[in-house]
């Protein structure tokens, strides 16, 4: 039966998380140089209008669709036959089927947008479109389905409140993969690469953080006390992930800084994620503050390791949504969620060894298909602009139009 207050709370939900990407966008471009800005916003925009075109057609009835052998959705719903205003059956039963099928749309939106930071200022549009088309089919899609469609790894008792795998280690594992096919920016590691705008990257980290109440609160995909607890615990584990992020830069840099607080804030945020609605108060404290400390070592990591992460997808979101699924894996309660899972500090080394071996297979899986396919996409239509379009800039090469007049 459908529930007024659930449909409107999922509603508005859909709307936050659909802001999130153009807030991604303003983020992401003001971290880039001055001649990419505008390149870098339309690599997220361009998701807005591809993703749910696929959505629609394929991609929905792929991750919600009829099981098939615990890998994929059948095409019952394709080009959304039978997502209509009553119910679905099997997904979110107080609210409309569409309005659910929309919510999720969202989040099938921001994933592959997500990733355009890792490879910003250096690839192709038409390459990162045909890019965005086969990573959302082959990738997102089967992930989506394994947790949240009722696919294996739900069979096997593996939690993702909000998108720690679904998500955030999609995203970093193919962030990690396409920084190293698509390779440095030119002058990697002879050149400074500052950002040009960083007031800009604060706005989008307040429209991100906003977001992100619809993000994870409305996962829970009705209004209850487990919409309360993820809103909540959202909150605080952004607040904790700045905060730790800027105490370590301040002891290793002698300066705290606005990026670190806009990274932190995001590491902390994309953290909390899979475990919003599984863990106490106390338990987002802790994951906040870790989520802080260890995504600011893992960016000092890159440096080392040598590839061209540009605005830190891998140490942010690939190492958060990692690190928050051990710790979903470690603090759950039932006492928090009656219908989740008791982690391993609670009794639940099986839960544990589940949320391992959906880490291993997601990562794994996520790694050999994005290789795959951005090795065809560079054969086919070559994935990075010409040595001449880079040093102009992709907001000249690419659209023909510059982000300033002065």
């Amino acid at each position: 039966m459908i529930n007024a207050a659930d449909t409107a709370f999922l509603l508005i939900s859909a709307g936050l998380v659909l802001l999130m990407t153009p807030a991604l966008s303003v983020f992401y471009g003001g971290l880039v140089r001055r001649k990419n800005i505008l390149g870098t916003i339309m690599q997220s925009l361009i998701c807005i209008t591809v993703v749910t075109f696929l959505w629609i057609y394929l991609g929905y009835s792929l991750a919600f669709g009829p099981d098939i052998k615990g890998i994929i959705g059948g095409l019952k719903y394709i080009a959304l036959r039978g997502v209509g205003q009553n119910p679905s059956p099997d997904y979110a039963s107080t609210v409309p089927h569409i309005v659910f099928m929309i919510y999720q749309c969202m989040f099938a939106i921001i994933t592959p947008a997500l990733i355009t930071g890792a490879f910003a200022e250096r690839m192709r549009f038409k390459s990162f479109l045909l890019f965005a088309v086969l990573w959302s089919i082959l990738v997102y899609s089967p992930v989506c389905h394994w947790i949240w469609g009722g696919g294996w790894l739900a069979r096997l008792g593996v939690l993702d409140f909000a998108g720690g795998l679904v998500v955030h280690l999609t995203c970093g594992v193919a962030a990690l993969v396409t920084a190293i096919v698509v390779g440095p920016r030119r002058g990697f590691r002879r050149e400074a690469f500052m950002p040009h705008n960083l007031p800009l990257t604060v706005i989008g980290t307040g429209l991100l953080w906003f977001g992100w109440f619809g993000f994870n609160g409305g996962s829970a995909l009705a209004v209850n006390g487990i919409a309360a607890q993820a809103f909540v615990n959202t909150h605080i584990a952004g607040a904790m992930g700045l905060g730790s992020w800027l105490i370590l830069e301040w002891i290793h840099q002698k300066k705290p800084t606005t990026l670190g607080a806009c990274s932190g804030a995001i590491a902390g945020l994309a953290t909390i994620t899979p475990a919003a609605g599984f863990v106490n108060i106390h338990a987002a404290v802790f994951i906040g503050l870790l989520a802080g400390a260890i995504c600011y070592l893992a960016v000092l990591f890159k440096n080392r390791a040598g590839y061209d992460d540009s605005l830190d997808v891998v140490g942010i979101h690939g190492v958060g949504g990692l690190l928050g699924t051990l710790c979903l894996g470690l603090l759950a309660t039932k006492a928090v969620n009656p219908d989740g899972a008791n982690g391993l500090l609670f009794g639940g080394l099986s839960f544990f060894i589940s949320q391992l071996i959906g880490i291993l297979a997601v990562g794994i899986y996520t790694f050999v298909i994005t290789w795959i396919i951005t090795k065809f996409v560079d054969f086919i239509m070559g994935l990075r602009v010409e040595p001449e379009e880079e040093v102009a800039g992709l907001d000249v090469s690419e659209h023909g139009e510059t982000a300033y007049n002065i």
